[in-house]
């Protein structure tokens, strides 16, 4: 190429031209966010796009060296078996000998009889003082009991109303298990009878009640009052 003017001038224009075009435009990644992977970049930490991560004496990253020793390790803790005799599923502290576990239980086999014993005895008590409620009830009517008895005996409730009612109400108390004690011709028994009067009688070999005076009650075996009775006595 013709030129003209200072060789060296031309000879200098000419290697920076050479320079110029041989040099390849560098381009810088900046985007924060890796458009493969789509996870977050940090610049302080990551790597230029292009660079490689740092491997190991195999030839593997170091992220996948940590990778495998992790999957390694939880691949033994997984095989591991854990003695039946030391499993807290057992139910025994784990280290007790077999005598603790005896003693153990004999103790729940204890505490279960004595909650069964408990639970009886209450049963027992409610039942009892239901009954003697039940009782109390039927102790405080027998004086009303009695003026029926009276009226009943004087014509006064032959019929009509009070003697409907006066039917109801021994009829309601006998569902409670009240029973009267009335009956005459039967042997005479110092449990349920109070003898008032004794008189000899004709053709009886035993003690009998010839008359009853006041009746008595009694309910289940339990005698509320006894019976006021005239007792025939063999002659």
């Amino acid at each position: 190429m013709p030129h003209h003017g200072n060789e060296e001038e031309h000879n200098a224009s000419a290697g920076h031209d050479r320079q110029g075009s041989s040099q390849e435009p560098v381009i810088r990644d900046n985007r924060k966010v890796d458009p493969v992977t789509g996870q977050a970049r940090h610049p302080e930490g990551g790597h230029a796009e292009g660079s490689t991560a740092p491997q190991d004496a195999q030839g593997g990253t170091a992220q996948d060296s940590d990778g495998d020793a992790l999957a390694q390790a939880e691949e033994i803790l997984n095989g591991v078996e854990v003695p039946a005799a030391e499993s807290v599923a057992q139910g025994v502290p784990a280290g007790s000998s077999s005598a603790e576990a005896a003693e153990l239980k004999n103790d729940l086999l204890r505490l279960q009889a004595e909650y069964v014993n408990y639970r009886k005895r209450v049963e027992r008590d409610r039942a009892v003082a239901g009954e003697m409620a039940v009782i109390g009830v039927l102790n405080s009517l027998l004086p009303v009991l009695d003026d029926v008895d009276a009226a009943r005996q004087h014509g006064d409730l032959a019929d009509g109303p009070f003697a409907a009612i006066a039917t109801k109400l021994e009829n309601a108390l006998k569902t409670y298990g009240l029973e009267r004690i009335a009956d005459t011709g039967v042997e005479f028994d110092p449990t349920i009878h109070e003898a008032l009067i004794q008189q000899p009688g004709e053709d009886i070999e035993v003690d009998t009640v010839s008359q009853v005076l006041r009746s008595g009650y009694k309910s289940g075996d339990r005698v509320l009052r006894a019976a006021q009775v005239i007792v025939a006595v063999p002659a």
